[in-house]
């Protein structure tokens, strides 16, 4: 199959969109696959076989420069008065000038069929897609999106953890996207989700059709994240005596490292415990407020845009890792934590218990947003090498056993294939595909009218 893959954006340093676009696109060309992702700023990093067309943007929420006034030659395109103007307005306004682009660049020219059999968006969820999406129906080509969870319960617990009448005007404001995301999702030919709880969540928040969805669980790449060697070598990290960890995207509510940090002061009151907090924290934000206010400004590192090496060595270099999140679709952290041997302090909030499994196997799960639990399952842990041990190794197995991107990969071709023939049928062609005749698409790149770039090195905020 040739296959489409959009990314509004890619970081692969930070949260898990760049992760999901990486490692599922190489998994589909070791399979035989054909891949060309379409990403906006910042841009993935793929690997080798797979192609890359940059659609460049206004990045109006670039690192170091948030909320920035664009030059006015900066503007070229419709695309570009929406992204600026809805960011004025206080919206997030990426998804919907991404879409308008996407469309520019894959929609049918000259009544030619498109050289791929298949696009697949990454819960960008834009306006764009639904003319792509008429523009490609006479062709037999389906439009299908990955959802990993529904961002209403971002939105529901920002509310709740916003007080003020303007500040939570503002919340509103930033999440308008939303109506629009499950307006395209249900006019799509077909949903992808993680986990079954992500599904309950998307037919629940978004209205959309269950017969729509489909389950495909995210894997890992075990051989590369693995448990600490049993005899080091010099340079391999060590355990840290009462050391943390904890992978967070953003230091927003959903997240729960508030709730963390107040953990971690009562466990402090019992036991010396360090914090390595490997994400993107907002500069004077909510989280380095509450370090100074419970007096952890020793006892809590953050570590921001980690190559993956350096992350994996400081997993290795810690007894727990704590997942204190009010609601997941699925946790890639979670896996890559018990990947490495460790075990978990996880809550139950959406699809935890699926990732991390039963109470006491591989993790201590405890009620999302209840700090003196989640201080008191960590001490447990940190005082326990036995304990620690066996729940690192039952972690290990799980993952194994049940998390890989080469099955994530091969679960979601199987599926393209359902929904290619199901649009093939409805116009009439018979389901076949052909090699492609010319790269795709030629109108975007790296600036306008280039032609499409390649990557060949490696989920976003």
């Amino acid at each position: 199959m040739r296959i489409a893959l959009l990314s509004y954006r890619s970081l692969p340093t930070c949260g898990g969109q760049g992760v999901y676009v990486r490692h599922l696109s190489r998994e589909l060309v070791t399979l035989g696959h054909q891949v060309h992702v379409v990403s906006g700023p910042p841009y993935p990093a793929l690997d080798p076989g797979v192609g890359l067309t940059q659609l460049p943007s206004l990045d109006l929420y670039r690192d170091g420069d948030p909320f920035r006034w664009p030059g006015f030659r900066e503007f070229r395109s419709l695309a570009d008065v929406v992204e600026f103007g809805m960011m004025r307005t206080g919206q997030f306004s990426e998804p919907l000038a991404f879409s308008i682009r996407a469309f520019e660049a894959l929609r049918p020219r000259g009544g030619r069929r498109p050289d791929f059999d298949i696009v697949h968006d990454n819960q960008g969820l834009g306006y764009g897609l639904i003319p792509l999406r008429r523009a490609l129906r006479p062709f037999g080509i389906p439009v299908v999106s990955t959802v990993h969870h529904p961002i209403t319960v971002d939105r529901r617990l920002h509310l709740a953890a916003t007080t003020g009448r303007w500040a939570r005007l503002g919340v509103h404001r930033w999440y308008s996207f939303l109506p629009m995301q499950a307006r395209v999702a249900r006019g799509l030919d077909g949903v992808v989700v993680p986990s079954e709880s992500s599904r309950h969540e998307i037919v629940a928040d978004m209205d959309v059709p269950i017969g729509l969805l489909h389950t495909v669980p995210l894997g890992v790449e075990s051989d590369i994240f693995t448990p600490r060697p049993t005899q080091p070598t010099a340079g391999t990290a060590t355990p840290v005596p009462g050391r943390i960890v904890v992978v967070t995207s953003a230091d927003v509510p959903l997240k729960g490292l508030m709730v963390l940090l107040e953990a971690l002061a009562k466990l402090r009151a019992e036991r010396p415990a360090h914090l390595v907090c490997i994400g993107k924290v907002r500069e004077g934000g909510a989280a380095q407020r509450q370090v100074v206010e419970l007096g952890l400004t020793e006892a809590v590192t953050f570590r921001s845009n980690v190559p993956q090496p350096e992350m994996i060595e400081l997993l290795r270099s810690a007894e727990v890792a704590v997942v204190p999140s009010l609601y997941e679709g699925f946790s890639l952290p979670a896996v890559e934590e018990m990947a490495c041997g460790l075990p978990l302090v996880a809550t139950t909030a959406g699809a935890l218990p699926e990732v991390a499994g039963p109470n006491g196997e591989a993790a201590l799960l405890v009620r999302p947003g209840d700090a003196d639990a989640l201080a008191g399952a960590i001490g447990t842990l940190l005082a326990d090498p036995e304990l620690r041990a066996r729940m690192g190794a039952a972690g290990r197995r799980r993952v194994e056993e049940r998390f890989s991107w080469r099955a994530a990969a091969a679960g979601t071709a199987a599926w393209y294939e359902t929904r290619i023939a199901a649009a093939q049928t409805a116009v009439g062609r018979p389901s076949q595909h052909t090699p492609p005749t010319h790269t795709p698409p030629a109108t975007a790149g790296t600036g306008p009218g280039a032609g499409p770039t390649s990557s060949t090195a490696e989920p976003a905020c």
